[in-house]
């Protein structure tokens, strides 16, 4: 009977053990839609200005983790410190950004979207000056999309914090930007050789 018991015991633990897991990962798979969600019917902002929270939060939670590893991984210390420097001042930015969140009651994503898990994941199986090379490179089209997303936020966003967090973090966004362009650059400098082959 005991032994019944016991082995009874064990599978629902098991059965609980997995669905606390599925539960885990779908939050994760989730966290932006579920915070788009919630924010439409209770944020204190319109729609596009809850979006547009929740996708700076996202990626400013991508940048700080990208960070992290490339701080972990990265050989070259021009990346490294650029690493340390999206660490700094994407918490930061994100800092404020909850404190707006948190006067408008909106909800912002706890961890980033499965597309930048995915895109950690997938950097994280590369080494040495592979990873340096695939981390820059990731950081100028990802600076690209976010430069966009704040431009559009700091000219449309209706609420006048979100508006204004926009336009003051614009600046510090395209420096990244041009930095990372740079050190890409210099990382992985045109091929002169073939230049000259084409010309006449």
């Amino acid at each position: 009977m005991k032994t019944l018991q016991f082995f009874t015991v064990m599978v629902l633990l098991a059965v609980w053990g997995t669905a606390c897991n599925n539960a885990n990962r779908r939050s994760a798979d989730d966290s932006v839609e579920q915070a788009q969600d919630v924010n439409d019917t209770t944020a204190m902002v319109n729609e596009k200005d809850g979006d547009f929270a929740v996708k700076a939060a996202d990626a400013g939670l991508a940048e700080i983790e990208l960070g992290k590893l490339a701080q972990e991984k990265a050989t070259d210390s021009r990346v490294k410190d650029f690493a340390q420097k999206m660490v700094d001042d994407h918490q930061k930015a994100n800092n404020e950004l909850m404190g707006i969140a948190t006067r408008h009651n909106i909800t912002l994503p706890p961890v980033a979207s499965k597309e930048q898990a995915d895109k950690q994941r997938k950097l994280r199986e590369k080494s040495g000056s592979e990873f340096d090379k695939e981390y820059i490179d990731m950081m100028v089209k990802d600076h690209d999309k976010v430069v966009s997303l704040f431009e559009k936020g700091s000219s449309d966003a209706q609420n006048l914090d979100l508006k204004a967090f926009a336009s003051k973090t614009l600046p510090i966004l395209k420096k990244h930007h041009e930095e990372a362009k740079a050190i890409r650059d210099s990382i992985s400098p045109m091929d002169t050789t073939t230049v000259q082959r084409i010309l006449p």
